[in-house]
């Protein structure tokens, strides 16, 4: 770093591109230099380009610079014209429109060697008549800061001259962050770029012991070939267990009645009710305080079964009274009319159909009722075994997909929960909820109503209990807006939707919304970060990844695929195969 010169903090004449004309609360507007011909200046033998989208402009006032970030620029007649100005522009002259951000001065470290005094927010604000700077890339470095602190990489500044940004890993994570855009804007990318940080930063900070807790929701398996070592959850494989006696109320009535039904109907009684004597059977075999327990308290029970049963609970005469099933049999009224049972009968129906479904093995996995397993199930998430877990979604029927989501977020939630204050704070987990409109979507679906809450939860609480949420999804206007408001920290990238690109104007802060209207043009992997984790709100490049550090894209290549022979009957015979065992 070199010492003070004249240059620091002087106004340098080839930066020059224009004057202040108005300073409106926090925007500022200039007219460009007329004798601008080429967007572009260079400087120590660097090139600049003028109004660019994200660029920082600055404002000399005495010993301080004024910085703001350029979100607009048009022509001035248009300007003119929206003011009600008589026109007086000739053709080609230019406005830039920039929101003010903070404000700087030089200064000398110990060392004598020259620091920029960098702070948010303006005390001082610039006045019409006072020149445009383009902001040398040399002051862009100590705007951006340094790798100093608990930071993680996130890529680079575009239009400083390869600026590194970093993101405040508390922030972005404690505090809860978005990943928004169109599908193939690079979210997966950027997602993979943020785990791949977090996980680096043990080495780049030398730490003795580093072992993040990251949970990937996966809905369509992409996730497993960018981290080497990571733990897979999968309904294929029969490595997730979400028992169903880890379902708290609202979660079993949703399984075991339908969305279709009443939620208010004797039914919900029937299951509550049978729900409360289970768990207290089985909570005295596992020699658990029954006083203590709730009906959503997770201990596990048994199910009983279905078959023989008639229309009135019966098996060969005799009523049957064995787990879930008998509890639900223990309520029937005493006699044979058939109406009277209808509702019971409803209950088991659901709970046969569910038992018959192989899709569903995950949840219906039945307990024998010998041991606990609960820590174990706990400990598919919360493990010392791997840094990340990838919970595959994509072989979970969609009827049950809310269901399981919820459980797991509730779970994960419940967990932190009940540690203690010293356990929590040496085990935050972050969640990563990959496509978040389809678990917490904008609208009152029932079968998801169960996971809406479980994450809204952990949006609004989660801080405070060390569950850090990273919500992706590529359609932000069908995302729940209770939920998304409660991220502190965005990464949008290209959303070429104009109702998202609404929306997303719509939660960012107001001084943002210039930047917003680029989000159409934005490039691959670039996108628009702001918020608390963020130095400053910034247009950046998500940093490179190698290819095994990548998820599995989805994209079908067309002209490799009809390069190979055509499927045959012996191939589609595989497949039908897969497809009637629902198994990949």
């Amino acid at each position: 770093m070199s010492k003070p010169d004249s240059v620091h903090g002087k106004p340098i004449e080839n930066l020059a591109i224009g004057k202040v004309i108005e300073v409106d609360g926090s925007r500022l507007i200039a007219e460009l230099d007329p004798n601008i011909s080429e967007l572009s200046r260079v400087y120590a033998g660097e090139t600049y380009p003028i109004g660019q989208f994200g660029s920082i402009v600055k404002v000399h006032f005495g010993r301080k610079s004024i910085y703001a970030l350029v979100g607009r620029l048009r022509m001035k007649a248009d300007y003119q014209v929206e003011k009600g100005l008589a026109l007086s522009a000739s053709a080609d002259e230019r406005i830039i429109e920039a929101d003010l951000f903070g404000e700087s001065e030089w200064a000398q470290n110990h060392d004598g060697q020259a620091l920029l005094k960098f702070d948010r927010g303006v005390a001082t604000y610039p006045l019409p008549q006072q020149t445009l700077y383009i902001t040398p890339k040399s002051e862009l470095r100590f705007i951006y800061g340094d790798a100093n602190g608990a930071v993680i990489s996130l890529g680079y500044h575009v239009g400083s001259g390869g600026a590194p940004c970093y993101a405040d890993l508390n922030e972005l994570l404690g505090k809860h962050t978005a990943v928004l855009g169109s599908t193939g804007a690079g979210k997966s990318g950027t997602v993979a770029a943020i785990i791949h940080s977090i996980l680096d930063r043990g080495n780049e900070a030398q730490y003795a012991n580093w072992h993040p807790q990251i949970i990937i929701l996966d809905p369509h398996n992409e996730y497993g070939k960018a981290f080497d070592g990571h733990q897979r959850l999968s309904t294929d494989e029969g490595s997730l267990k979400l028992p169903y006696w880890l379902l708290d109320l609202e979660e079993s009535l949703s399984l075991f009645i339908g969305k279709t039904e009443f939620a208010a109907t004797s039914q919900s009684n029937i299951v509550k009710n049978a729900l409360i004597d289970v768990r207290e059977q089985a909570a005295k075999a596992l020699d658990l305080d029954t006083s203590k327990l709730t009906v959503d308290s997770p201990v596990p029970y048994m199910l009983g079964s279905t078959i023989g049963l008639d229309d009135f609970g019966k098996i060969d005469g005799n009523r049957y009274e064995v787990g879930l099933v008998g509890a639900i049999n223990k309520q029937r009224p005493d006699n044979n009319n058939r109406s009277q049972h209808e509702d019971f009968n409803k209950v088991i129906r659901k709970i046969d159909s569910l038992l018959k479904d192989g899709r569903l093995r995950f949840m219906m996995d039945l307990w024998n009722g010998e041991g606990d397993p609960l820590p174990e199930i706990m400990n598919q998430f919360l493990t010392d075994q791997s840094k990340v877990q990838i919970v595959d979604l994509s072989g979970v029927p969609n009827e049950v997909a809310g269901t399981a989501s919820a459980a797991i977020s509730r779970m994960i939630f419940q967990m932190k929960v009940w540690q203690s204050e010293e356990e929590r704070k040496n085990s935050p987990v972050l969640l990563v909820c990959e496509e978040a409109h389809r678990y917490v979507p904008n609208r009152g679906e029932a079968q998801y109503e169960a996971a809406q809450n479980a994450v809204r939860r952990i949006a609004k609480e989660g801080r405070k209990y060390g569950v850090g949420l990273l919500l992706v999804s590529q359609r932000p206007s069908e995302v729940e807006a209770t939920v998304l408001s409660q991220c502190n920290s965005w990464i949008v990238l290209r959303i070429t939707n104009d109702a998202d690109r609404e929306h997303v104007r719509s939660i960012l802060p107001d001084t943002m919304s210039g930047l917003t209207k680029m989000l159409s043009g934005l490039r691959r992997q670039e996108a628009i970060f702001v918020g608390q984790a963020a130095t400053l709100p910034s247009r950046i490049m998500i940093r490179d990844l190698s290819e095994n550090q990548v998820p599995r894209s989805n994209d079908i290549d067309f002209d490799g695929g009809w390069q190979e022979p055509a499927m045959i009957i012996d191939n589609l015979s595989e497949v039908a195969q897969r497809w009637r065992y629902q198994q990949k």
